[in-house]
């Protein structure tokens, strides 16, 4: 686990909504107070259902704060004492209802007041069923409170309570707090968006067969989290791959090129770095059978193959060109020669050359990079590719700022 050292000594109000996941608020009250943080509770009415306020007032060690109009209290303007007192609020888990309510602003109940009258930044950890966290209208709700300031961690997928498989669980405590603890250190690239391809495309042949290049998709997803740990929104859309999406991090699942492009295209106006280190399939049938092409014996089969877009190079000549674009090049020869003609080829800030084939596996959890950029070069050695990612990650950083220092002088 990360440093979680800015955890200490900080006033967390940790607020509980009506959900199944509950019950994880026990631990995550439990280990911000193991790793030094003091803790409030606040519950809902619905949060009640599921865990008494006996458990996280004991673990807690304060009296649970539940009722908004409750005379005791209000007479030293309780909610707005609360508001005051932290140094953030947590709501963990936070139901599709109470996205709904910070979005609207309300004020009826004792933790949507003290999310109105904090000056604290505002993290939450979604929880719910996956139908429900797809839902356009929760989409769009915490589109709106990310404008707002207000941090999102997790969901996490897989099963869930209701029987049902998909997005929509509550991080695990820890890793809740690992987020936290990196939300409360700034990294060098908050409020900046960064947006990586990783993966492969497939261009179907027809209904059972594709043509498509190989790739893991580890890289790319080990970028993000990179990106994610400097403080980056981060979009990443990835081709057919069978890994879990970083924390924090928002996946666009797509299959061909023309997919990707357009993902890519939708969310480019706000991009300021963008990564691509996808292995998009160079070309696609131009044809595209309805039915399964039946295997003969004696005729060979021939497919006419045309070129698929050219997605980084329709990047770096749009009009909503990213401050900084970053491109792979994986090479079986001549690896830092076809590299550099790429770099410049197709006006990128910065290029990534990897061998494959023999020299390299695709799969495999370690590699290494020869990185070039305009006026200069670099190494990275063989590592695992999480270690590698960060290193290159750093690079992406300092050439970023340093070119747009240049821009901005």
């Amino acid at each position: 686990m990360s440093n979680v050292s800015s955890i200490k000594n900080k006033q967390i109000v940790v607020a509980v909504t009506g959900s199944i996941a509950a019950y994880k608020a026990a631990d995550l009250i439990r280990r911000l107070k193991e790793f030094g943080a003091e803790v409030r509770v606040v519950m809902t009415h619905g949060a009640a259902e599921f865990i008494t306020p006996l458990t996280l007032q004991t673990l807690s060690g304060h009296p649970v704060a539940m009722t908004l109009l409750d005379a005791d209290e209000e007479s030293a303007m309780g909610h707005i004492a609360l508001a005051r007192w932290a140094d953030w609020i947590v709501i963990a888990p936070a139901t599709a209802d109470c996205l709904s309510r910070l979005v609207a602003g309300r004020a009826d109940d004792l933790l949507s007041a003290v999310c109105l009258a904090t000056e604290a930044p505002i993290a939450v950890a979604p929880a719910m069923n996956n139908k429900m966290w797809s839902n356009t209208a929760t989409q769009n709700n915490l589109s709106l409170l990310r404008h707002r300031g207000i941090h999102v961690i997790g969901p996490a997928s897989g099963d869930q309570a209701c029987g049902e498989q998909g997005e929509g669980r509550l991080l695990e405590p820890l890793a809740i707090i690992e987020e936290l603890s990196r939300l409360m250190v700034p990294g060098q690239l908050i409020d900046k968006h960064v947006m990586i391809t990783a993966g492969p495309t497939y261009e179907p042949i027809d209904p059972v067969r594709f043509i498509g290049n190989r790739s893991s998709g580890k890289m790319g997803f080990a970028l993000a989290q990179a990106a994610r740990e400097s403080g980056a929104y981060v979009t990443l859309i990835s081709g057919p791959v069978s890994l879990t999406t970083p924390t924090g991090v928002k996946r666009i699942d797509v299959e061909t090129t023309e997919q990707m492009a357009n993902a890519v295209d939708a969310s480019l106006e706000s991009c300021d770095i963008f990564i691509s280190c996808a292995a998009v399939a160079d070309y696609r049938p131009k044809l595209f059978e309805q039915e399964k092409i039946k295997k003969t014996e004696k005729q060979p089969l021939q497919i006419e193959l045309q070129p698929t877009k050219d997605i980084v190079s329709a990047v770096t000549t749009s009009h909503n060109r990213p401050s900084f674009v970053v491109g792979f090049a994986a090479e079986t020869q001549k690896l830092v020669e076809y590299a550099q003609a790429k770099l410049e080829r197709k006006k990128l800030d910065m290029i990534a050359a990897n061998w494959v084939g023999q020299k390299q596996g695709f799969a495999a959890d370690d590699n290494a990079l020869h990185v070039i950029w305009n006026d200069g070069e670099q190494t990275l050695p063989l590592m695992p590719k999480t270690q590698l990612a960060r290193e290159l990650m750093t690079l992406i950083i300092k050439r970023f700022y340093a070119k747009n220092s240049i821009k901005n002088s």
